[in-house]
C-alpha cells in the first residue's frame, strides 16, 4: 500500500559488512571499556560481532594476538612528541595524554606494562619519545631511564586515581571521620594534615602534573650537567721529571 512504512528486517549475512581485524579489535576494546577485560572471551566477542567463534581466527591468531592488537590500538591515542618541539613540553604533553588514555581504558595499564608490545603504534610511540629526549641532550641510556621514570609516575598515578576509594568532593568529610583515630600525641603530623583538609586550607587533591614537573625539571638539570661536563676541558697533566730538551 502506498505510503505504508515497512520496517526493515534483520540483516542477512550477505548484508553485513565484511569483518576485519580492525573491527574485531575495536569491538573487543569497547567491550573491555564497558565490562572489564576479565570478562572478555573469544566466544563473547564472536557474539558481539555476529560470527561463529572460529571465524574470529581468520582475523586474530589467538587471544594473545587480540590483546596485543588492543594495546596497540589504545597506544595510538597518545599524543606523539613532535620532532623539533621543546622536549620538556613534548614530554609533558605525552604524559598527560597517556594519563587521559589510561583513564578511558582502565584495563590497559596492566597489559601495557606486562607484555612485550611491538605493534606499529607502540614502535612509533617509543621511537618518537626516544628521539625527543635525545634532541633535548640526553644520551640513549639516560633517555631510557627518563622514560622509565616518567611512565612509572603516569601509570602509578593513574592507578591510584582510578581506584582511590574516596571521591575528591568527600575528602573533608572523610577526614572528619578519621580524626578520632588520630590522637595528637600519637600521630601529630597526620592529624595536622587532616585538619588542613577539613578546614579547606588544603584540598587533599593530588595532580599528575606536580610529580611530572618535578621529574622534568630534574631531567633538565641532568641534561644541563651533561652539557657542562662535555664542554669543560679535562685538566692537562704535567709530565713527570725534567722536561728540558735532552732530559727525561
Amino acid at each position: 500500500m502506498a505510503g505504508k512504512h515497512v520496517r526493515p528486517g534483520p540483516l542477512r549475512p550477505t548484508d553485513r559488512p565484511p569483518l576485519t581485524r580492525e573491527a574485531v579489535i575495536i569491538a573487543a576494546t569497547s567491550f573491555a571499556d564497558e565490562r572489564g577485560l576479565e570478562t572478555l572471551s573469544m566466544r563473547k566477542l564472536a557474539e558481539i560481532v555476529g560470527v561463529e567463534a572460529m571465524s574470529l581466527y581468520n582475523h586474530v591468531a589467538n587471544k594473545d594476538d587480540l590483546l596485543d592488537g588492543m594495546v596497540d590500538m589504545v597506544i595510538a591515542e597518545i599524543a606523539l612528541p613532535d620532532a623539533g618541539a621543546d622536549w620538556k613540553a613534548a614530554m609533558r604533553r605525552r604524559a598527560i595524554s597517556a594519563h587521559e588514555m589510561l583513564l578511558r581504558h582502565p584495563w590497559a595499564s596492566v597489559l601495557i606494562v606486562s607484555r612485550i608490545n611491538v605493534g606499529p603504534a607502540m614502535l612509533r610511540y617509543m621511537n618518537a619519545t626516544i628521539g625527543s629526549l635525545r634532541a633535548g641532550g640526553l644520551s640513549y641510556a639516560m633517555a631510557d631511564h627518563a622514560i622509565s621514570a616518567l611512565d612509572s609516575h603516569v601509570y602509578g598515578f593513574t592507578l591510584l586515581k582510578a581506584n582511590f576509594p574516596i571521591a575528591a568532593s568527600e575528602y573533608a568529610q572523610a577526614g572528619a571521620q578519621f580524626m578520632p583515630m588520630l590522637p595528637a600525641d600519637v600521630y601529630p603530623h597526620a592529624r595536622a594534615l587532616t585538619e588542613e583538609v577539613i578546614s579547606g586550607r588544603h584540598t587533599g587533591i593530588n595532580e599528575l602534573t606536580f610529580g611530572l614537573d618535578l621529574l622534568l625539571d630534574g631531567l633538565e638539570r641532568l641534561c644541563e650537567g651533561q652539557h657542562r661536563s662535555t664542554r669543560t676541558p679535562s685538566p692537562q697533566r704535567r709530565p713527570r721529571g725534567n722536561t728540558k730538551r735532552g732530559k727525561i
